[in-house]
């Protein structure tokens, strides 16, 4: 009886966070990377990591709120190399003091937030597949950010990238930024349409029926996802100082292996994005594993493919036991 008490339980506990198992195993990376290299738990290694992979975060998030109503967008990487593109532009056209980088941020969001309702009406307004159209979008949105800046390498303006390398009070700021995001998740998950595109997810005729405006609701989930690509564009350019109008393109895929890493369902309506931004730091640290551990260079791919694959099925077994 108390064996079954406590199954019910963990059950529970999961359901309500299902990111639990991925936090599991964030923590048994944080303490393998310290095992393989000692130096990789100093507050400098941490930022270096967090640093690099606060951009996946982001935009692991952004495609969250997409998955949350049982779409998909892989567009989300090239909104973000558009994003990164634009800003470095408009910040180096107007001079690059501290009043171009606030006016290129505000630009930046609502770039992505427009690249997200333009994903929306293609998706929810004209209902087209959610993978074909994102897919086709994020061709036509790539094409813009080329013709924006041809060829990388136009360097961001001093003021912008010294911020997001720099410390305040001590900490880095990457820090101050990963903690905004954790307020920012815990606010928008108490919202009403985090609530109504789970709803969604779980099945689009039956919350129509139920008076949800769903096309309305599928919408707002691109316009979201697009914002949140902005501020992945923003820790992208912060990191490399520069803009690459490619620079996006290969983490789109990994955004959605964040997703189910997280516990997120592809299918929709379960899960939570805290979980998809603890998947992105997984990624992370697994690159970081590989390199500690000695890998060669030409294996390292390889074995980071494996291990990611291992640690989802390590997920998704755990999660099923815990539920049966």
């Amino acid at each position: 009886m108390q064996t079954q008490s406590s199954k019910f339980d963990a059950a529970a506990m999961l359901r309500r966070f299902p990111f639990l198992p991925a936090l599991g195993i964030l923590l048994l990376l944080i303490v393998l990377n310290g095992i393989a290299e000692p130096n990789s738990l100093t507050i400098r290694a941490m930022k270096g990591v967090v640093s690099t992979y606060l951009a996946l975060v982001f935009l692991s998030v952004a495609q969250t709120f997409v998955v949350y109503g049982s779409d998909i967008d892989l567009s989300v990487g090239a909104i973000l190399s558009l994003v990164n593109v634009s800003m470095i532009v408009i910040m180096n056209q107007l001079g690059g003091g501290p009043f171009a980088v606030l006016l290129a941020c505000f630009l930046g969001i609502f770039i992505g937030a427009l690249c997200g309702l333009f994903n929306g009406l293609m998706v929810a307004g004209l209902r087209l597949q959610p993978i074909v159209a994102t897919f086709a979008t994020s061709i036509l949105i790539s094409g813009i950010a080329l013709w924006v800046l041809p060829v990388a390498g136009l360097p961001a303006p001093s003021a912008f990238w010294k911020i997001y390398g720099g410390r305040s009070f001590g900490i880095p700021n990457v820090f101050f930024f990963l903690t905004l995001l954790v307020g920012l998740l815990v606010v928008i998950a108490k919202t009403k349409l985090v609530t109504k595109l789970l709803a969604v997810g779980n099945g689009q005729l039956s919350a129509y029926q139920s008076g949800l405006p769903v096309t309305r609701i599928r919408i707002s989930g691109y316009v979201i996802c697009g914002i949140f690509s902005a501020f992945a564009a923003m820790c992208i350019t912060g990191d490399t100082a520069s803009g690459d109008p490619l620079v996006g393109g290969a983490m789109t895929l990994s955004s959605v292996a964040a997703v189910v890493l997280g516990g997120t369902a592809l299918s929709g309506g379960a899960g939570s994005a805290f979980g998809s931004a603890i998947g992105a730091l997984i990624i992370g640290l697994i690159s970081s594993l590989v390199f500690y551990a000695g890998t060669p260079s030409e294996w390292q791919n390889l074995v980071q493919g494996a291990t990611i694959l291992a640690v989802l099925m390590l997920g998704v077994l755990a999660s099923r036991r815990i539920n049966k």
